[in-house]
């Protein structure tokens, strides 16, 4: 199949060695051919559209979700008005968790996964501890074979970040309401690990944070996880794990996960928000990805964390949706730059081309999934945006990522397939009909 695109945002260097990097150049014309697998074979500029050619507008690469709490969706609009923080809004969130089970745990899944595609986001990494029943007592694989089903119905490309939850805290047990996230031990939660792996090969990881595993357990995990596999956690979202983790063991969460081995390229950090000097360099000398939620962090009143000078250092930084009561690549990407301007009392942090790349290559990098750019090799997963709707008619091309919503979503192309468009799933579903199913039935 062949498809024409009146523009493109295309890969800087797309044979360079750092297939995820340097941001996009838009190119005009351009022709991509795309193989039965969906793989892109070629890419031709300053061409003309063809009979038989799939036409298209403004393009860029599929956005990445590096981070999502799906059932947290249920939340939206129901946490928003009492005050409260970070640790009020969790024991809400622990009610939702409560009521699922693996048949409404994969209906909310369907439709949170289609919210997110329909409004461009193409991957996403599923930050996933609701392993068990909520006494505890063990389910096979049913949650996470929900969650995977989900996604394969929906079509958005899925990394299970399957996640060890061992503690309640730092020196706590698991509280009642924790119960269904723990495994009892690192050992426990790499032999469940291994056996899921045999149904979904494509298995990411994740320790929940360093309050929720104890350090030894932190080391023994990430040694005996495969290497290649993608490796995420939840890192200093609040000033008090910062503090208990000092108390507990005379050091910051970051140097921790450093002197327990966690910090390679291969691990993912999210949020980040508070940090100190030895922190950023510990991160950026190790190229640790970090994932970066900034609605998320702005609704829970968290913090503005130090992007720019996490990017500068070294790290790579992509974006969630996380709790998911903002789904919207674009605006994550917009809050990016503008909470890096309120922090820095300038304009201009990050390039457009920056904000691009971590909403796409950078985020598809870190849940281990090639692709998120428009390249030979490359799976061919596409966002079209209207370029002359009301928020972006008159934009320069270049700056689209800094007008546009996922309004402005025409169509979402996974694969060389069309799969959603005009805020609908392909084959016609809402994802707003979807989630009033869902939520209903979640009471």
């Amino acid at each position: 199949m062949t498809l024409w695109c009146e523009r493109a945002a295309l890969a800087d260097d797309p044979g360079g060695p750092d297939r995820a990097g340097g941001g996009a150049r838009l190119a005009r014309g351009v022709r991509l051919d795309v193989d039965a697998a969906g793989i892109i074979r070629s890419v031709s500029e300053n061409t003309l559209p063809a009979s038989g050619d799939t036409l298209l507008g403004h393009v860029v690469p599929g956005f990445a979700n590096g981070h999502s709490h799906l059932f947290h969706r249920a939340l939206r609009g129901r946490t928003h008005d009492a005050g409260g923080d970070f640790w009020s809004w969790r024991d809400r969130m622990y009610g939702v968790a409560a009521a699922l089970d693996p048949e409404r745990y994969h209906a909310l899944a369907v439709a949170v996964f289609a919210e997110m595609l329909a409004a461009g986001y193409t991957a996403v990494g599923e930050f996933h501890y609701l392993h068990h029943r909520p006494d505890g007592s063990a389910y096979p694989h049913e949650m996470e074979l929900a969650v995977d089903a989900a996604a394969r119905e929906v079509g958005i490309r899925l990394t299970l970040l399957d996640t060890a939850y061992l503690a309640g805290g730092i020196g706590l047990p698991l509280a009642p309401a924790q119960r269904r996230f723990g495994d009892g031990g690192a050992k426990a939660y790499l032999e469940r690990w291994y056996a899921l792996r045999e149904f979904l090969p494509r298995l990411g990881a994740a320790v929940h944070s360093v309050r929720a595993v104890p350090p030894e357990a932190l080391g023994m995990i990430a040694a005996g996880l495969p290497p290649e596999v993608p490796l995420h956690v939840h890192l200093s979202e609040q000033p008090r794990e910062n503090d208990d983790t000092r108390r507990a063991y005379g050091v910051s969460p970051t140097r921790l996960l450093h002197e327990r081995g966690l910090l390679t390229p291969r691990l993912s950090v999210v949020h980040a928000t508070h940090l100190d000097d030895d922190d950023l360099a510990l991160l950026g000398d190790a190229g640790v990805t970090v994932v970066m939620c900034p609605t998320t962090e702005a609704d829970l009143g968290d913090g503005i964390g130090p992007a720019r000078a996490l990017a500068d250092a070294g790290c790579p930084l992509a974006i969630g949706s996380d709790q998911n009561a903002t789904v919207d690549p674009l605006l994550e990407l917009r809050a990016l730059e503008l909470q890096e301007r309120l922090r820095a009392l300038a304009r201009g942090r990050f390039t457009p081309a920056e904000l691009l790349t971590a909403g796409t290559s950078a985020g598809y990098r870190a849940l281990g999934i090639p692709g998120g750019t428009i390249a030979v090799g490359s799976p061919c997963d596409l966002v079209e945006l209207d370029a002359a709707s009301v928020r972006t008619v008159g934009a320069d091309p270049a700056q689209l990522v800094l007008a546009a919503t996922s309004a402005d979503v025409r169509r979402v192309i996974v694969g060389g397939r069309v799969v959603a468009g005009a805020g609908i799933l392909a084959d016609g579903r809402d994802p707003a009909r979807l989630l009033a199913t869902a939520l209903e039935d979640l009471g």
